[in-house]
Formats: structure tokens, sequence, C-alpha cells
């Protein structure tokens, strides 16, 4: 995810460094291929990236995944999509454990159920679908218990002398 994040950045960068290197350094040397040099140059701006467009395929593809992993998902598209949003990006946030993490949409509204180590990561989940497009609600049931540590072995040698 970082890295992402960083080839993004880079990228930007020198996007950035090539619009300010080029604007104002041409030369009018061909008076009709640049009659429009007087019209002010701005800035390219990236276009935004369309919501994939999400087929009722898919959706029954995701509420059968949901009920393997006894999860409830809506009739509607839009649930199923709110569901495959939610589970991806507490999939790829660190701090959410998503496979300890059970989440059911029905008419836009989201419950929480399961177990978390942390408190952190149960209010992480909660902001994650509160901060999910087409959410209507979210109800947190998760329930906050540290993981058992695991005992070191404790085997004593039992060879005798």
């Amino acid at each position: 995810m970082r890295t992402k994040l960083w080839l993004s950045a880079a990228a930007i960068g020198a996007l950035s460094l090539n619009l300010a290197a080029c604007n104002g350094t041409t030369t009018d040397l061909n008076a009709n291929a640049n009659a429009n040099m007087s019209v002010p140059r701005t800035a390219a701006t990236p276009a935004a990236t369309a919501t994939p467009k999400y087929s009722e395929a898919q959706a029954n593809e995701e509420r059968a995944r949901a009920k393997a992993n006894k999860e409830t998902v809506g009739n509607t598209l839009e649930d199923a999509w709110i569901h495959t949003k939610i589970v991806a990006q507490l999939v790829g946030d660190s701090k959410t454990p998503e496979r300890k993490i059970n989440v059911d949409v029905v008419n836009g509204e989201v419950t929480l159920r399961g177990t978390v180590d942390t408190a952190e990561a149960k209010a992480e989940a909660e902001r994650v679908a509160k901060e999910t497009a087409g959410v209507k609600k979210v109800t947190n049931q998760l329930k906050v218990a540290p993981a058992a540590s695991t005992p070191g072995n404790t085997n004593k040698s039992t060879k005798s002398k």
C-alpha cells in the first residue's frame, strides 16, 4: 500500500516538474503553429476514475462469499457493492483483522460482528464502515478480547541419565 502511495507521489512530482520546466520556455519559431500560445496554460487535471460497473452476477458472487463466511448481504445491488468495498478496505488495513470481522449489510445498514484483539481495531473497523459510500448506519457489535499469548515450549526434557 505504501509502495503504491510512494509511486503515485513520485509520478505526480515528475509530472509537476515537467510542467514547470515546459511552462513559458517555448520560442515562437513558427507563428502558425504557436498561434494559440496567448491562451494561458492550465495544469492538466487527472480525470476522475469512474466507479466500475457492478453487475448482478458480481453481487450474487459476493452474496455467496458472504454466506460462506456466515455474513448477510441484502438483495440489492447496492448492499452487495457496500459489502465488497468494506471487506476490501478491511483486508487492506493493517489495523483490522478482516478474517475475524463479519460484515452484514442490509438496506445500506452495516453490522460488524466478531472478536478483535484491541479497542483500536474495533474503532478502525467502525470508521472504515462509516466512511464507505452508501452506508446509512453502522452497528458495531465487535467484542474486544486480546489474543491469547502463545506459550513457549514447556516440555521438560525427559532424557534419563
